[in-house]
């Protein structure tokens, strides 16, 4: 018989980079459904936030947190003894070709793809023990050229092995690894496109459902891949771009 339930009471459930955008609305999303949420930014505290800005941080507990920095990530670590569901939504881009300079593609590179693999390597043994989910947050980006962002582009297309990778190796462990690869969304880091009114107004003419993404659309699917609806999915990146690249 199909569980269709979608109350993560008792569960315990970790946003990285749910401070904002995708990775905030996805905690809200979570928090809704009963579970106990916490979050990682970058700045001190969650007052730093701006509401205003996407950062709805009510209800959440909030922990500072660098994704470059891999002693802060073991420190993050060390505060559970539970884990049932980690999903890792941090990022980062860097414009106006900046990512072509070495030192800049490494940062990238560092929060974007090699962090993943700390969140996810530092976290196996609680993850294991819940039969819990992980859940990664690469970008459409990983299917096609973006010229003015090499390193955002490889990192994202990174993250997808990583996650057919990872979804192999830990399937047997009880772990279920799974991706969302999303189109354009309106966050912080899309408002270059996403606030210019002839890039946004090209945009959407390629976009069939006829708009721009919200987060909120991205937290259903991650509801969705860490409930027992998606018990028989593995190591996939689901793509959800409102039909951008047919």
């Amino acid at each position: 018989m199909i569980d269709t339930n979608l109350d993560y009471s008792g569960k315990t459930v970790a946003i990285i980079g749910g401070s904002s955008g995708i990775g905030n609305a996805t905690a809200q999303a979570f928090r809704a459904c009963g579970a106990e949420v916490h979050v990682t930014g970058t700045r001190a505290s969650a007052s730093d936030y701006d509401p205003a800005e996407g950062s709805v941080l009510e209800g959440l507990s909030y922990h500072q947190v660098d994704a470059a920095d891999d002693i802060a990530i073991v420190a993050f670590r060390e505060k559970f003894d539970r884990m049932d569901v980690l999903i890792c939504s941090q990022g980062m881009v860097m414009y106006k070709r900046a990512e072509f300079e070495p030192e800049n593609f490494a940062k990238v590179l560092q929060v974007n793809l090699n962090s993943l693999m700390t969140f996810a390597g530092a976290f196996h043994d609680l993850l294991m023990e819940a039969k819990g989910s992980l859940i990664i947050i690469s970008s459409t980006a990983a299917y096609h050229a973006t010229v003015g962002n090499p390193a955002y582009n490889a990192s994202k297309t990174g993250a997808m092995g990583l996650t057919r990778t990872l979804g192999k190796a830990w399937a047997p462990d009880g772990i279920r690894v799974n991706g969302i690869a999303p189109g354009l969304i309106a966050t912080k880091m899309t408002k270059v496109t996403t606030e210019h009114p002839k890039r946004r107004e090209a945009t959407i003419r390629n976009i069939p459902v006829g708009r721009i993404g919200d987060p909120e659309d991205m937290a259903g699917l991650s509801l969705f891949l860490a409930s027992p609806l998606a018990g028989y999915i593995v190591g996939q990146t689901i793509i959800a771009d409102g039909g951008l690249l047919l």
